[in-house]
């Protein structure tokens, strides 16, 4: 269905099904918001008991949603505004809207909670807050005020939640080291990845056929953030490229902490842009395409609750080398090489060994394809209805 306003819902109610409310008030861009889009595409929710699905977003965030017979898009201009504008519909609107439309549970996906409804499953998408050590990697006082705001907000709603999803057996364990075990029931349900990224593995190209004209190309996609570390893969590839090796690098990412010194570094290892090149942010809907131009994909991050552009890589048919750090050996396996993300010199080691032997790169990149098989939207959107079922329907037997 198309937007609608709150005052219009009709609801005629049948005895045995249930509703499910969706605050997306925090989703605007990013991880989330493919999440959200991709989730309802895929989703089946009357095989859980649900006939409705009502999404509160800012009209951004709903024009991404596609609709659905069941699905109600309720569009609330105060969610195009900043976050504390944001915080307060939910503080002081959100539970009133979901008791009038009888919703038997709300799914939060930003993580914190300040609604006051009484069965809230909310979700845990951001790991950034829980970890010091990479929160302290961007020293601006407000940045680091506001997420440690987001902690202790998100330890709060995890505490008084009636169910709490994780996307990873990682993050979930980082975060309870700082909650302490939850009475809520609990769930690790990872994200899927769309079709339009599968691409069955290529033929591999040998070594001795990379020249300078057809160099091999590897990329990277990421936010330019200083714990995704893109200097120190900036830096490796310089190394390749200064022992003869006919390597290219391409950064593709909005812009954030580390561009600054992103620029610095490409400025003094490649003063002309011979062989690393920045595009900037690209569209979702075409990055596919980039992936299919690539020899060997690279993430470098250090800090992910479940890692969507290592397995948007995986399932593009390339072998990857990648961080050894956080969740990215839950989701990766052992389809791929792994490095130390902080060192340059060990970056440049596992790109030089997947470089130099095509049947290493034949290997990973078949192995990573098969294992990105495993994850699906589909199957994301089944567990998460199901599981947001239970939590309905065990709240409503506990009243």
């Amino acid at each position: 269905m198309g937007l609608v306003c709150p005052q219009l819902f009709l609801f005629n109610k049948p005895n045995i099904l249930m509703i499910i409310g969706i605050d997306a008030s925090n989703i605007l861009a990013g991880g989330g918001l493919t999440h959200i889009h991709e989730l309802l595409r895929a989703a089946n929710p009357s095989q859980h008991g649900f006939y409705k699905v009502i999404v509160w977003g800012a009209k951004s965030t709903l024009d991404k949603i596609d609709n659905r017979d069941w699905l109600y898009k309720v569009l609330v201009p105060l969610l195009d505004q900043n976050l504390l504008y944001r915080l307060f519909w939910q503080r002081f609107r959100l539970k009133k809207l979901a008791e009038e439309a009888e919703c038997n549970v709300v799914f939060i996906l930003a993580g914190y909670d300040v609604s006051g409804f009484k069965t809230v499953v909310t979700m845990s998408q951001n790991l950034l807050p829980f970890e010091w050590k990479e929160m302290r990697r961007d020293l601006r006082l407000l940045k680091i005020i506001r997420l440690l705001a987001i902690r202790f907000a998100q330890i709060y709603s995890f505490r008084k939640a009636k169910g709490v999803i994780f996307l990873t057996a990682f993050a979930r364990d980082v975060v309870l080291k700082l909650t302490g075990p939850l009475k809520c029931k609990t769930a690790i349900i990872p994200h899927g990845v769309s079709s339009q990224f599968f691409i069955p593995p290529r033929q591999q190209i040998r070594y001795n056929q990379f020249n300078i004209d057809r160099p091999c190309r590897i990329i990277y996609v990421s936010i330019v953030d200083l714990y995704k570390h893109h200097t120190q893969v900036v830096e490796a590839v310089a190394k390749l490229r200064s022992v003869g090796i006919p390597v290219v690098l391409e950064l593709i990412g909005p812009h954030g902490s580390g561009i600054k010194k992103l620029n610095e570094k490409i400025q003094c290892v490649d003063v002309n842009r011979e062989f690393v090149m920045y595009s900037g942010a690209v569209s979702y809907y075409t990055i596919h395409a980039l992936y299919s131009s690539a020899d060997i994909g690279v993430f470098a991050s250090s800090c992910e609750t479940f890692g969507m552009i290592l397995l948007e890589m995986m399932s593009a048919g390339l072998p990857v080398a990648c961080s050894n750090r956080s969740s990215m050996p839950e989701v990766l396996g052992d389809a791929g090489l792994y490095f130390d993300p902080e060192s340059s010199d060990s970056i440049a080691l596992k790109l030089r060994e997947l470089i130099a032997s095509h049947e290493l790169r034949e290997k990973f990149a078949q192995l990573s394809f098969e294992r990105a098989q495993q994850y699906s939207w589909a199957k994301c959107a089944d567990e998460t209805f199901g599981f947001l079922s239970e939590i309905a329907k065990g709240s409503a037997d506990n009243v």
